[in-house]
């Protein structure tokens, strides 16, 4: 690891790119310090990163998983994070957000134990996982539509993530979905299944991950906003593989 104020000076130059400044202060630094110290420790032993370098992991996983916060998350909000893998975008979250409230989700049990054994050794009350799988996960009474906020990154397509999200997010709440330079394509291909799943695209907001590394281009990121007006049928979702062999 760097030196930690080399490092706090990375975090804050990227954040002020990002527009992301106003979640800088010396505990929120200290913390995500901390998450890198112990993620690329434990990333010797099992996969949790492909990104290794600080330079990259300060950008595609702390800043590009704080850029979904601008879609509008509401003070005290509960939010899921289906197919949460190593953390990302749970950690950035619970970490910029102490007042809301983080449940990552994903079937990997080692992940799942990892992320809660480091939750606790950050200190974040606010974040727990839970290993399961959300298409079966969705259908207990305590989860399904209990989410003021439900996201999911770079696990699979829109049409495919609306199915496995919406049914999690109660009525008046919001499915967020982070997406690249496929997401016109994936919206338009999601639209009438959003609708049957009783939700309603409430904005589209097209931005950048802006990069302070050498050579490294802004890459295009989409912030698509869906608001859940009505119940999911009790028939959705449907098995994984009925939803990937032919989304709604």
């Amino acid at each position: 690891m760097i030196e930690k104020s080399k490092f706090f000076a990375k975090v804050c130059s990227v954040f002020e790119k990002n527009g992301l400044d106003r979640y800088i202060s010396d505990e929120i630094l200290d913390k995500f310090y901390l998450l890198t110290e112990i993620m690329l420790e434990t990333n010797e032993k099992m996969n949790i990163t492909a990104i290794t370098d600080i330079d990259a992991v300060i950008e595609r996983h702390y800043a590009d998983s704080l850029l979904m916060l601008s879609a509008g998350i509401e003070e005290g909000a509960k939010i899921l994070d289906v197919g949460c893998g190593g953390g990302f975008p749970s950690f950035p979250i619970a970490i910029a957000r102490p007042d809301v409230t983080v449940t990552g989700l994903d079937s990997t049990a080692k992940k799942i134990a990892y992320v809660n054994e480091t939750a606790k050794k950050l200190g974040l009350k606010n974040l727990r996982a839970i290993s399961a799988r959300a298409e079966e996960l969705a259908f207990e009474s305590e989860m399904r539509e209990k989410f003021d906020v439900v996201t999911a990154r770079a696990v699979a397509s829109l049409p495919i993530l609306s199915e496995l999200c919406l049914p999690f997010v109660k009525v008046g709440g919001k499915f967020v979905a982070p997406k690249s330079k496929t997401a016109e394509e994936e919206l338009q291909s999601a639209r009438r299944g959003i609708e049957k799943l009783g939700g309603r695209i409430e904005k589209v907001e097209k931005t950048a991950l802006r990069s302070l590394i050498e050579g490294e281009e802004d890459a295009e990121r989409t912030i698509i906003s869906v608001k859940k007006v009505a119940h999911t049928e009790g028939k959705y979702p449907r098995a994984y593989a009925q939803i990937k062999k032919k989304p709604l």
